[in-house]
């Protein structure tokens, strides 16, 4: 697979590509949302007016020259007046997304603006949000009340539009992507949240404790040898991680997968990869404690350590944060499994712990995953582990699974769960 790459990539291929990851995970419709990319010279390139979403090439892009030209085979989007309202009045950002996902329209027609505080790494990525009043899309009114809210608050690199959707700015188009991504992402697990319990969010004092927590401090070793089994545990993980973004277990700003290599040495993923991008060279090799030389592994790469070094049968780690499980770990609500067979089958009774536990008492965690292949840690993730790493993703399939049935069955009803004898039969029938 292609890296994405904002510096060699041509604008009309990073649009293409971009976009496609936003209609594939369900974040714009066919004909709604439009991205745009000013490049060095001061062109803005941007994706056609009524064109399929699902199927642009580069050749669809549109590019509109500094002196106005409009270069192409379509009409560029009616949206073109904000993009480049936003790059008038903001030429630090090079990059602009506008979309309609449904948990942030959800936002922007009750008027309201998703609290990041949700999730540890949200705030930082996501920035202080703006609100822009209702103005018809696509006139010259609503470009202004845009570039009204990003001209007053040059913090701002994120708008929710009220009755329409949202609008973020970037650095660059990876940049704004995640913004984008992460900010939904918030959106979906606050409603979640609201769906079965009252969300619990996190003080800004937490937020600078888990970053003095998270500093990672690991000695490296040069003599990095890449056997066959080690290049094809790097490739496996880059598969795993790949599809758990395909279906929604994981965003490009947060997850780490590793896998058990030899003894207690794994390889695990890097931070500041973006997830759907990552390559086998990404992945980092952890040996007798130490890194790779000239690499970065996650920073819970302790945590991961510890597990393995206590749990000679768990060989492979993932940490995410999906949705509808994150509905349970940001609220009080217990995830009760008790809800099909196989849901208990494959992860029993998940336990949850405080925030932060993870990496101020890990030896805790750790032992917790001596009996139970799943916790939850609230307001940042689910750690699934297990043997195999296709069997540790199926797990994670699961619960994600069981957890949004949870979300969709409170509107209908009182939960009825399996009682303590089924529980036990199934334990004597699947020797669990």
């Amino acid at each position: 697979m292609k890296q994405f790459d904002t510096k060699f990539m041509h604008p009309s291929e990073q649009l293409t590509i971009i976009i496609s990851r936003i209609y594939r995970s369900g974040m714009t419709t066919t004909s709604g949302g439009n991205i745009s990319i000013k490049d060095d010279n001061g062109d803005i390139w941007i994706t056609p007016s009524a064109i399929d979403k699902g199927s642009l090439t580069p050749a669809d892009i549109m590019c509109i020259k500094k002196d106005g030209t409009i270069i192409g085979k379509h009409k560029p989007s009616s949206e073109y007046p904000f993009h480049k309202a936003i790059y008038d009045i903001r030429p630090d950002m090079t990059a602009v997304i506008h979309a309609h996902p449904p948990a942030l329209v959800s936002f922007s027609i009750v008027g309201e603006i998703p609290n990041t505080n949700i999730i540890p790494q949200a705030k930082l990525i996501c920035g202080p949000i703006g609100f822009a009043p209702y103005a018809l899309p696509g006139s010259e009114q609503l470009g202004e009340k845009i570039a009204h809210e990003f001209k007053t608050h040059p913090e701002y690199k994120a708008v929710i539009m009220e009755n329409h959707g949202v609008v973020l700015c970037g650095t660059d188009l990876m940049d704004a992507y995640q913004r984008f991504e992460t900010l939904e992402f918030c959106a979906r697990t606050i409603i979640n949240s609201k769906a079965i319990g009252t969300p619990r969010y996190l003080t800004d004092e937490q937020l600078a404790q888990f970053d003095k927590a998270l500093n990672v401090n690991v000695m490296s070793f040069m003599d990095v040898t890449y056997p066959s089994d080690e290049r094809a545990i790097r490739a496996d993980i880059c598969n795993i991680v790949r599809r758990a973004c395909d279906q929604g277990l994981m965003i490009s700003t947060y997850g780490t997968v590793s896998v058990r290599w030899k003894g207690n040495d794994f390889l695990i993923t890097p931070p500041n990869v973006p997830r759907w991008d990552i390559l086998p060279k990404h992945i980092v090799q952890v040996r007798n404690g130490k890194v790779e030389a000239g690499k970065h592994p996650s920073r819970s790469v302790a945590l991961h350590q510890l597990i393995y070094q206590m749990n000679p049968k768990v060989n492979s780690i993932i940490l995410t944060q999906p949705p509808n499980l994150m509905a349970f770990g940001t609220t009080e609500e217990k995830f009760d499994v008790r809800t099909i067979p196989e849901s208990w089958i494959f992860l029993q009774d998940v336990p949850k712990v405080p925030f932060g536990e993870q990496h101020q008492n890990a030896a805790k965690v750790a032992e917790l995953l001596l009996h139970v292949p799943a916790v939850i840690v609230e307001n940042d993730s689910v750690i699934i582990s297990g043997d195999k790493l296709l069997q540790t993703f199926d797990r994670l399939e699961v619960a994600e699974f069981s957890a949004k049935s949870l979300v969709m069955a409170a509107p209908i009803g009182k939960l009825k769960p399996i009682s303590d004898n089924q529980i036990e039969e199934l334990r004597v029938a699947f020797n669990v």
